[in-house]
């Protein structure tokens, strides 16, 4: 299987679906700011994941099997390009999704909740630093996964840990489900021969044949995705809107 044959089979067919069945009007999730979320989130993901992608293959932490692919621009495959803006649309539709049909009452929060989810992605931030600069070989996939994306999960807590922790149902949803799917996906990319982790840059560990490196990316980039889309929504440090519907009952998707 080619890497685009990838695309075609994994992570289009869901974009699609999702594209076809999404509530419109949003259903009251976010008016202009829901328009320009998935776009703007897209250009931030290829922007910030492109120089440390061309940096991972350089290095040969993962790398491609030169007949999946149909061309590279630097180190990297044009198709993985593709993955760096199917990725935020895939999971950032099933978040619309979520908001827009069985989002229920945000859950209460403090001004002191932010600090757990601080102290969570400061604290794998340090520890990714600390074995970067030991040079533990084997530590190195993962310690250049969190010391990518853990300051800046980091950050969005401090900024706004508040909506965050009110949201927390809608990011265990609109995180774990996307994350399963491309857990699933992945896996079965590896086993194919579309793409390849180095062992000698890894710990080791694969629960159900996935290195847990990878699947330690594909929950850290969604969480960046949601997370940043749920703050673009209502970082406000106000009040989240509540939907018009009771704990635990259906919102009807708008027409």
């Amino acid at each position: 299987m080619s890497y685009l044959t990838f695309h075609v089979l994994f992570t289009i067919p869901p974009i699609v679906l999702m594209l076809a069945t999404l509530p419109r009007p949003l259903a009251g999730v976010g008016g202009t700011r829901a328009r320009v979320a998935i776009p703007l989130i897209c250009v931030i993901a290829f922007s910030y994941t492109t120089p440390w992608d061309n940096y991972l293959v350089a290095r040969e932490v993962w790398w491609y099997g030169p007949d999946r692919v149909w061309a590279t621009i630097g180190y990297v495959p044009v198709e993985e390009y593709l993955f760096f803006i199917l990725q935020p649309i895939l999971t950032g539709l099933f978040l619309f999704h979520y908001l827009s049909r069985w989002r229920t009452r945000a859950q209460p929060a403090t001004r002191s909740s932010h600090l757990g989810g601080a102290l969570v992605f400061g604290t794998l931030s340090l520890a990714a630093f600390v074995v970067l600069a030991a040079g533990w070989e084997s530590g190195l996939y993962m310690g250049l996964i969190l010391g990518w994306a853990g300051p800046i999960l980091l950050g969005m807590w401090v900024y706004d840990g508040e909506t965050l922790w009110r949201e927390r149902r809608t990011l265990a949803v609109a995180v774990g489900i996307p994350t399963l799917y491309l857990w699933i996906a992945d896996a079965t990319a590896i086993r194919l021969g579309i793409w390849t982790i180095s062992d000698a840059y890894t710990l080791g560990l694969e629960p159900f044949g996935l290195p847990v490196e990878e699947a330690t990316f594909f929950l850290m980039t969604n969480l960046l995705v949601v997370k940043g889309i749920l703050l673009l929504l209502y970082g406000d440090h106000e009040a989240v809107p509540e939907p018009a519907v009771a704990e635990g009952e259906t919102s009807t998707a708008a027409s």
